[in-house]
């Protein structure tokens, strides 16, 4: 089977999802952004604090081109890696992506964005980030999930649509 790519915006319940979809399927579980620390040694915001995200977004295209030569696995995206289009090239090709179409403004006020780079600018960024980034992330998809009641009925409906 090829992989399971959970794409969408930071908070919106890719890595929780993957993680139950990987206890139903019987199948391993990625997250990209622990692939990039634990390649790097650092955390995400170290890596942005000490390089920019410019050498982040290439971290992740190298993470993604290695996992894409694999199968079988589910993984929680990074929220901004479809935002090259190689890496949109590379999950298309490699796996079925879904798309969590989760509303922005619930995110930002339900998910803790702490320890989240670029959910340090306020409510009125995040969304305007959305806004620029919902066109590609549709671009990425092969399904789009608009199902937010609870993390098991999100997983549901993926399970029903792949």
């Amino acid at each position: 089977m090829k992989n399971l790519y959970l794409i969408g915006m930071m908070g919106c319940g890719k890595s929780t999802c993957a993680r139950l979809l990987g206890e139903r399927l019987g199948m391993p579980v990625l997250d990209t952004d622990e692939e990039i620390q634990r390649g790097a040694g650092l955390t995400v915001s170290e890596i942005f604090s000490r390089y920019g995200e410019a050498y982040f977004r290439q971290l992740e295209t190298e993470t993604l081109r290695t996992i894409s030569e694999r199968e079988d696995l589910i993984v929680a995206c990074g929220g901004g890696l479809p935002l090259r289009e190689e890496n949109r090239r590379l999950l298309r090709e490699s796996g079925t992506v879904i798309f969590l179409d989760r509303d922005p403004g619930k995110i930002y006020d339900t998910a803790d964005m702490s320890l989240r780079p670029l959910g340090q600018e306020g409510k009125a960024a995040f969304l305007e980030r959305f806004r620029n980034r919902e066109p590609l992330y549709r671009a990425a998809a092969h399904i789009v999930i608009g199902d937010f009641e609870t993390p098991e009925k999100t997983v549901e409906e993926i399970f029903k649509r792949i």
